[in-house]
This record gives structure tokens, sequence and C-alpha cells, in this order.
């Protein structure tokens, strides 16, 4: 079985990629992997904000958990995703990439994802 550090690794060499973090939902990052600088304490504990607040919005609206969430930011985008009941995945993301395979697998692959950590 692959180690988080390689599954990070190869989420972030997939074709469209720049980055992969998998943070704590206290904003912390755990283990990351990028091809190009970025900031991965700062990326992590926006991204916990931003998971909290949208479930929040998902309680209210009675949608349910959230498992999955695009930003589409002009300089790319960026997707999070659950990595089990606390953790979260941040991917960023090339403008103008494809991201519906990596989507895809990110819903097919999810239980493998959670059972690494």
């Amino acid at each position: 079985m692959a180690g988080l550090g390689q599954v990070l690794r190869s989420l972030a060499a997939r074709d469209g990629v720049q980055a992969a973090l998998l943070l704590s939902g206290d904003g912390l990052p755990i283990e990351h992997a990028a091809g190009g600088p970025f900031e991965p304490e700062t990326v992590a504990a926006l991204a916990a904000t931003l998971a909290q607040h949208a479930a929040r919005l998902g309680e209210d609206a009675r949608r349910g958990e959230l498992q999955t969430a695009v930003l589409d930011y002009a300089g790319g985008p960026v997707i999070l995703a659950r990595a089990g009941s606390d953790d979260w995945l941040a991917l960023l993301a090339r403008p103008g990439s494809d991201i519906g395979p990596l989507l895809y697998d990110l819903r097919q692959h999810r239980p493998a994802l959670a059972g690494l950590l």
C-alpha cells in the first residue's frame, strides 16, 4: 500500500495539478507535495476555515455533510475534499485544467485515502 506522502506526490504530479495538501480540521498542514512554491501553512489555515463555514451552510440548507468543494479562481481552481472524519485534502490546479477526471478519482478513492490517515 502506498504511503500518505507517496499519494500526495502522485496527486501533485497529475496533469493540471500544482499542489496537494492534506490538512487537519484545525487548519494544520499534515503532509504536502507541490510542483512549485506555495505556502502550505497559509493554505491549510484558510482551507480549514472555509470547510467550517461550508459545513455550516450544508447543515443550515439541509444538504448534509460537505464532501467536495470546487472554487474557481482566475489563477486556477482549488478543490477541497473531505479525507476522513476531520481531515481535508486541498488541491491547487492550473487555470484551464480539466479537473473532471480528478474529481471522479477523488470520489472513487475517498475511502482509500481516509484509510491512510
